[in-house]
């Protein structure tokens, strides 16, 4: 198997993928680790892709799809992988299915978790970080007995540019924009199936399971 999944920031993709790896026993794999294992690792991919990184340039679309192929290659991955973090964008889908094309595979399922704009923006938004350490609470979800202050320490705590309301809107408007796009891609090949990602998380791993099924 071989399973895209698909959702903006703040929708429980990484959430329902362990989930998913503990249960069906497959690979999950993310682009983003991926990269860094090769770097740290020394492989041939991780040095051309770190020449990239050094000069503040993106990885090419090309080198990762072939860090992707050279992943499922691995004894490990031999029941399967989940993808996380790839394809973003129309042009990815197409060239990692020219490449899997090649090797005679193909996506099996693209799980799209859709979560209303609202709940994804307080989700993203609203974090705030125990200066002393470390400590995570949310305003709305998590906040702590007295506002501004840590529960365990009594140290101040933060927000980090990235958990700001508005930099969370921008975020979203980047998947908007980007990604959703791969949504009616896969929904074009028959492979995509979309979920309801405001339902309870264990709701939503039923599903998604029966999608799979």
């Amino acid at each position: 198997m071989i399973i895209i999944m698909l959702g903006a920031p703040g929708a429980g993709k990484g959430t329902q993928s362990e989930i998913l790896q503990e249960t069906l026993q497959i690979v999950h794999v993310s682009s983003g680790d991926l990269l860094r294992d090769n770097i740290k690792r020394g492989t041939d991919l991780g040095k051309y892709a770190n020449q990239y990184m050094e000069k503040g340039d993106l990885v090419p679309d090309k080198l990762i799809i072939e860090m992707i192929l050279d992943r499922l290659q691995q004894p490990d991955a031999e029941r399967g992988v989940l993808l996380d973090g790839f394809p973003r964008t129309g042009p990815q889908a197409q060239a990692l299915d020219d490449a899997l094309d090649l090797k005679g595979k193909r996506v099996s399922a693209a799980l799209y978790i859709k979560v209303n704009q609202d709940t994804l923006i307080d989700r993203l938004s609203g974090r705030w970080i125990c200066r002393a350490s470390g400590h995570i609470y949310h305003e709305k979800f998590a906040p702590p007995r007295v506002p501004g202050v840590c529960d365990f320490d009594g140290s101040d705590l933060y927000q980090r540019d990235d958990d700001t309301r508005e930099k969370a809107i921008k975020r979203l408007d980047v998947f908007h924009r980007e990604t959703e796009p791969i949504i009616d891609y896969y929904r074009q090949q028959g492979v995509l199936c979309e979920l309801d990602g405001d339902l309870p998380v264990e709701v939503v791993t039923e599903e998604l399971l029966d999608c799979l099924r």
